[in-house]
């Protein structure tokens, strides 16, 4: 049997123990010391600024004279405009910031590579006591430029290069002519002319000359389009993008192979297509690819039909909400929907005017256009689809996140649904309702995604399909994506 020692609770014993509660109280009280510093730097700051307006705002000036110094091929008519209300101001501060705009605006035209300014006194033989002189400095573009970039959407990488003129008429016109392939077999050419009216609407005309091949190996189809477009953007409202569009296209349908399916091979051949679109996106995110508050939301219309054998009405809608909840982490809700709707006057449409469903950027969990009509392996699309989402997002947790490589990536899960196919509608929205969800499909996974250049980004899920309908191609298990919008 052992022996209990005793020791009374006033005796000492030398120990290696670490108090982990002090260390921790240490740090709170080092935190709480540098949060009060940073606070108090903060409020000096602000401090100090105050007392700078409220000096600037005391000091009487006006700018008198305004000179822009570099001009080549720009006209005068589109430099005055955008630097004349520099003249308006009353006081230093209110010219500064005049001014800083104006520099804004120039640099916006198109017509300059930088844009400097330099402020002195006016020495003139009408000088005010507090009249001020304006220098602006620009450096106008090169009139010959050539480029070289990437883009990526629809999963798909595209590399393009091409040449330009920029500053054509001296108002900011540019004229490209710019050849792409994309690593899915597709092949683009095209002239473009972009003319600029520098309002407050950023209104532009554009117009373009283009051939495209593309290849939907899906459906079993290869497509050439060769057309001209005439395109009118504007913002109507802060926020609010519109484009009016006329597009008139001659489009040839091939089959990529011998076992491309009857009900695609019925279709190839030459149409014509002559349509009227319109387009209006708001966005109020603060990020494209990540965002963590606001909404954006696209609506299309198109009206195939004004010449040529192909004639339709087509409306879509593709709708994002994101919600920010405490940690950092992110509810975000998606809607995509579309309705093809034929003209009845010996109009016809055919599968590459169709919808389709499925694949990494869209429902996960399927492959691509896996989901609705299929026929011998190729999908056929349908006149009527809509698709749902649900993620939370997350940083990757333990790593640094402002400013660090680590904020480009994102953890996130989700459930997608979604339905698709040649749906009936009648004026009863209760059998509407039930006829757009049943046999709808579901899906849900995890993954990691990264932001690609702030524009787009990459995708690395496992999907799990979980409710699916004959001749569906689900694709359970690790499924990468790569796109600038997802569902």
């Amino acid at each position: 049997m052992g022996t209990v020692h005793a020791k009374s609770p006033d005796a000492e014993e030398p120990s290696n123990k670490v108090d982990l509660n002090g260390l921790k109280s240490q740090r709170d009280e080092e935190k709480k010391k540098k949060h009060k510093l940073k606070l108090l730097r903060e409020k000096l700051a602000e401090y100090r600024a105050r007392s700078l307006n409220l000096k600037m705002k005391g000091i009487k000036a006006r700018v008198q004279r305004v000179h822009v110094d570099g001009l080549g091929r720009t006209k005068d008519d589109i430099v005055i405009n955008t630097v004349s209300d520099v003249f308006e101001a009353s006081d230093f501060q209110s010219v500064i910031l005049k001014i800083h705009e104006a520099r804004s605006r120039l640099e916006k035209l198109g017509c300059f590579k930088n844009v400097g300014v330099f402020i002195d006194t006016y020495r003139g033989p009408d000088a005010a006591d507090d009249g001020i002189e304006v220098t602006f400095e620009v450096r106008e573009l090169n009139l010959l430029g050539a480029k070289v970039n990437t883009s990526v959407g629809n999963n798909e990488g595209t590399v393009s290069t091409g040449g330009m003129l920029k500053n054509i008429f001296g108002r900011g016109e540019e004229l490209t002519c710019e050849y792409s392939h994309g690593t899915k077999k597709t092949s683009s050419f095209f002239t473009t002319f972009v003319k600029p009216f520098h309002n407050e609407a950023n209104t532009t005309i554009t117009s373009s000359i283009y051939q495209q091949g593309s290849e939907a190996p899906w459906s079993g189809y290869k497509e050439i389009d060769r057309g001209t477009l005439l395109t009118l953007a504007f913002s109507s409202a802060p926020s609010v993008q519109q484009k009016l569009i006329l597009d008139g296209a001659w489009r040839h349908l091939t089959c990529l192979s011998r076992s491309t399916a009857f009900g695609v091979r019925e279709q190839a051949g030459h149409s014509l297509k002559i349509a009227l679109k319109h387009q209006m996106q708001v966005d109020k995110r603060d990020d494209l690819v990540f965002p963590t508050d606001g909404v954006a939301f696209t609506i299309k219309n198109e009206l195939a039909g004004l010449g040529g054998d192909i004639g339709f009405l087509k409306n879509e809608l593709d709708m994002q909400v994101n919600v920010p909840l405490p940690g950092d982490f992110v509810i975000q809700g998606s809607l995509q929907a579309g309705h093809l709707l034929p003209l009845r006057n010996n109009k016809t449409h055919c599968i590459m005017d169709r919808y389709t469903l499925g694949g990494p950027t869209s429902l996960r969990g399927f492959e691509m256009a896996g989901v609705g009509p299929h026929s011998d392996g190729n999908a056929l699309g349908a006149e009527m689809f809509w698709a749902a989402a649900l993620h939370a997002y997350c940083p990757l947790p333990l790593l640094p996140r402002e400013g660090s490589f680590s904020d480009k990536f994102r953890l996130h899960a989700f459930v997608n649904t979604g339905n698709i196919g040649d749906f009936v509608m009648t004026d009863d929205y209760k059998h509407n309702l039930e006829t757009l969800i049943r046999d709808m499909r579901l899906s849900y996974g995890a993954g990691l995604a990264m932001s690609l250049g702030g524009f787009a980004r990459v995708e690395l899920n496992y999907c799990v399909p979980l409710l699916l309908q004959r001749g569906d191609r689900p694709n359970q298990g690790l499924q990468f994506g790569v796109a600038a919008d997802f569902l």
